[in-house]
């Protein structure tokens, strides 16, 4: 039986933000969302996050998560303050607890799955994780015997210069039997340069400490300011591409190419350069993204193809082709074998099987039938200043060029709207309608020239 404490409560004052460091987004996801799904896998018999700084916006933020529970750290005096503030709430439990920084967010489920195995088969009182570093400025460094027990652990700005030099460093990761750290933390002492409690006293006061050395150190590099979030951010991006080529999706352009951990891709997809894929989005086989386009929350049906364009919170059904340079967005919803083309925007619009709205048309709160064909130039006038309306087009309707549909508005089935026509009353199945001026010709009308 395991508990997860995931620290949660500092401002992370170098992001220079007035956001949460723990909320900062890295793909698709805040930082303390990726560190709860890491250990999700590992199904904990409770998940108790320490909050603090504008603890009601984290909670806010993670209430689709219903098995979290809050704890308040209302002043922020170290990791070992914030473990103190779980004494009453873990009152009478004698099993693990797994503690980790909710600025953590590239750790792999299996690393901490190898953490607990270690620390349960060895019957350590607490395992920790560590890393050998090139560069260990800033970290705090772990000094263990050769079979990996753990001697002493000494924060970065406490190392004296010879203590520097050890390049094992503490990845804020730790499982600890709960019951021995109960006992000693209410004895934590603030004797440091920071004047907090510091978690990795309790580390040596609570009996055997072995150390587990992460195989892939990118796992514990954490987020403390922009320049960090960037660096996780070309880390998730090369772990996702990879796993998405070895799946069988083509990216011409990697390095240009971004895409979330939230999106699901099936195989047979071309994805062309400068495209960007964001949030819970789903493409479907044999598409053809890009070049140039951003599509985000969105489903794509089999053989959709998206070029310079941008669909976003939209569903788009197969063999429809989009672009170049349209936008989808607020719901939209396009049938099958549709054509979506050159500077077309459709906002909370659903759109037929096998109708076509090709150029320079807008289409907003908007329902369509199938083989319907917009003509270009084409807008549905749906804001009278105060409240949007609704235009609805029947079956195998086709307006012409130029023409304003003015909602609320119902076109039947079979009707035909001349070109030019501003259309402002309902339409019956079967008809044509024409709702322009007669054109006027004067001949031999010029303008009379006035003295200067």
């Amino acid at each position: 039986m395991v508990v997860v404490a995931i620290l949660a409560a500092g401002r992370g004052t170098r992001m220079k933000s007035s956001l949460p460091k723990v909320l900062h987004c890295l793909g698709g996801r805040s930082l303390v969302e990726r560190v709860i799904k890491s250990v999700e896998p590992l199904v904990p018999s409770r998940q108790l996050v320490i909050v603090g700084y504008q603890s009601q916006e984290v909670k806010a933020a993670m209430q689709s998560i219903p098995s979290l529970e809050f704890v308040e750290q209302a002043v922020q005096l170290g990791t070992g303050h914030a473990i103190q503030q779980l004494l009453p709430h873990l009152q009478g439990y004698t099993g693990d607890l797994l503690i980790l920084n909710g600025d953590l967010p590239l750790i792999r489920t299996q690393t901490l799955q190898q953490l607990l195995q270690t620390h349960q088969e060895n019957q350590n009182a607490v395992t920790i994780l560590t890393a050998h570093l090139d560069d260990p400025k800033g970290y705090g460094r772990v000094f263990c015997s050769g079979d990996n027990l753990v001697q002493q652990i000494v924060e970065d700005k406490d190392c004296t210069a010879a203590q520097r030099q050890n390049c094992r460093i503490n990845a804020g990761v730790y499982c600890f039997r709960w019951p021995s750290l109960a006992e000693v933390l209410p004895n934590l002492q603030a004797n440091n340069a920071q004047k907090e409690y510091y978690l990795t006293d309790a580390v040596t006061q609570v009996g055997k400490v072995m150390a587990v050395d992460v195989d892939d150190y990118q796992e514990i590099v954490g987020i403390n300011d922009r320049l960090q979030l960037a660096t996780a951010t070309a880390i998730l991006q090369t772990r996702i591409k990879e796993k998405w080529m070895m799946a069988g999706v083509t990216l011409i352009d990697p390095g240009s190419i971004t895409i979330d951990d939230t999106v699901e891709i099936q195989p047979d997809v071309v994805i062309e350069p400068q495209t960007h894929l964001r949030g819970h989005t789903v493409i479907e086989t044999g598409c053809r993204l890009g070049p140039g386009s951003l599509i985000e929350n969105s489903q794509l049906g089999e053989n959709v193809t998206v070029h310079y364009s941008v669909v976003t919170d939209s569903i788009v059904q197969a063999e429809t082709r989009i672009g170049p340079y349209a936008h989808l967005r607020g719901h939209v919803q396009v049938g099958n074998g549709c054509r979506i083309g050159n500077f077309v925007e459709l906002k909370n619009t659903q759109l037929g099987d096998r109708s076509n709205v090709a150029h320079l048309s807008y289409l907003g709160d908007t329902t369509a039938g199938s083989q319907v064909n917009i003509g270009a130039g084409t807008i549905t006038a749906n804001y009278d200043g105060v409240k949007k309306h609704q235009t609805k087009i029947g079956d195998r309707t086709k307006t012409g060029s130029n023409s304003v549909l003015v909602a609320p508005l119902t076109l039947g089935d079979d009707v035909y709207v001349a070109a030019g026509s501003t259309v402002t009353e309902d339409v019956p199945d079967d008809s044509l309608v024409i709702a322009r001026s007669r054109q006027v010709v004067k001949q031999g009308w010029r303008r009379k020239e006035t003295g200067g």
